[in-house]
């Protein structure tokens, strides 16, 4: 059975970047029927808040990404201390003492000599006495996992066949002197217990994903599925942080951003496939490929967003808005008639507030200087409201019959100083709408 994971740390608020993760993998389980795990990476206590948990829990909600279970690493302590010890008795584990003003310099010694700066494996000849002095001087080291070097391959599901040398990677620390446990042991734990079958992640993974590899094989585990999507961009190519922040999709739900016009810009973005606008959960289930990924860096750009927001709302059934469009402030008798009207004319469902207050107050007039008397005349021409669909249509012929006025010249004017805009819905259906004459 297919099994993913998407598994973000409880430190901060989803952003756009760790939605594409999780839809990859949630769309993943779902096309092949099998099951989503949701893994809170909370191994941080001092960083990880349940705010944090929370909120990622109603962002996936909001977007319609169910899972099958939830996970928390920090309930699972005992299982990496199992690991840990594993490894250790394995020979595979190592504990390191060095500043991290030591690591800096040995790294910068290296590369003088045009070496990759690797760590130099110094805590594996230390004496168990030096050890226990170290111990003594500077409190508990760090534990790094021994890689063999070897290389490392495997066949990426987005990047094709890897091939990464593992002497040309530093052994990774894998639990920290204050005896956290870092990423990298904690998830290979939960990969190998849980039977995760594919794993899809972003492109700064890839040096992971080889450590990963040999911890896994380590352990006794079964290697999954890897691939590495590329990294969004900003629509100029320029990183997507100084441009934009994190864009953090409770932002995007703040600005009337729809879930299906997110979830269906993402399954798409730095694809061969176009981008449409999907209907269901299901459509997009059955349209992802991840085989149409390219590996280049992918633009994104939120303006995107708004024109496929748009669509949903053009195509959005009354039923759906029904108490929003009365919490406005609109007759129930009109309800109905005002979301028709409008709903072609907004991006987002909050414009509506915009239509309401024009059809309940009245515009304030768009008129060109030449058209002052002849709206003044148009206006004396019009009655009091309330008004029927036939009202623009008897209005303009009078206002033609008495001014000349025809075509285009006759209806903008009239459209602009009605609605203070020159485009919108037809007038003969925005007139009924009218709650007070529009006056200059």
């Amino acid at each position: 059975m297919t099994v993913t994971r998407f598994a973000p740390s409880p430190t901060g608020y989803i952003h756009i970047g760790n939605l594409r993760t999780a839809l990859m993998n949630y769309l993943i389980a779902r096309k092949n029927g099998g099951q989503f795990i949701l893994r809170l990476d909370d191994t941080d206590p001092e960083r990880s808040k349940q705010e944090y948990a929370d909120a990622i829990m109603e962002d996936l909600e909001w977007l319609g990404l169910t899972w099958d279970r939830l996970e928390k690493q920090s309930d699972r302590l005992d299982r990496y201390n199992q690991a840990a010890d594993e490894l250790r008795e394995m020979g595979r584990f190592y504990e390191c003492f060095e500043t991290p003003t030591e690591l800096d310099l040995k790294r910068k010694k290296q590369l003088n000599m045009g070496k990759p700066p690797v760590y130099d494996r110094a805590g594996l000849a230390l004496s168990e006495e030096e050890k226990a002095a170290l111990r003594a001087e500077r409190g508990d080291g760090v534990w790094r996992f021994k890689l063999d070097h070897e290389r490392i391959t495997w066949t990426d599901g987005i990047l094709g066949d890897m091939s990464i040398d593992a002497a040309s990677v530093s052994d990774p620390v894998l639990i920290r002197a204050d005896g956290q446990f870092l990423y990298t042991l904690a998830s290979v734990c939960d990969d190998v217990d849980f039977g995760i079958t594919n794993v899809v992640r972003g492109s700064d993974h890839v040096t992971n994903t080889a450590t990963q590899i040999q911890i896994i094989n380590a352990l006794g585990g079964t290697v999954p599925e890897f691939a590495h999507h590329s990294l969004l961009t900003g629509p100029q190519g320029e990183a997507l942080s100084k441009r934009l922040g994190t864009l953090a999709l409770r932002d995007l739900r703040e600005a009337g951003i729809e879930p299906m016009a997110l979830l269906s810009l993402m399954a798409r973005l730095g694809s061969s496939q176009p981008v449409e606008l999907r209907t269901s959960m299901e459509e997009l289930i059955e349209g992802f490929d991840l085989a149409t990924f390219g590996a280049a860096p992918t633009k994104f750009d939120p303006e995107d967003l708004k024109p496929l927001s748009a669509q949903v709302n053009h195509a959005r059934p009354f039923a759906e808005v029904k108490d929003e469009v009365l919490a406005l402030g609109v007759p129930a008798d009109q309800a109905e008639a005002f979301w028709n009207v409008v709903r072609e004319n907004i991006t987002v469902k909050a414009d509506m507030a915009e239509w309401w207050t024009l059809f309940r107050d009245g515009a304030t007039p768009l008129v060109d200087d030449e058209d002052r008397e002849f709206i003044a005349q148009a206006f004396d021409l019009l009655p009091q409201p309330p008004y029927t669909d036939a009202t623009w249509k008897e209005w303009t012929t009078a206002v033609k019959d008495a001014t000349g006025r025809k075509g285009k010249g006759l209806f903008m004017p009239l459209r602009k100083a009605v609605t203070g805009r020159e485009r919108g819905p037809d007038m003969s259906s925005v007139m009924p709408l009218l709650q007070v004459a529009p006056k200059l």
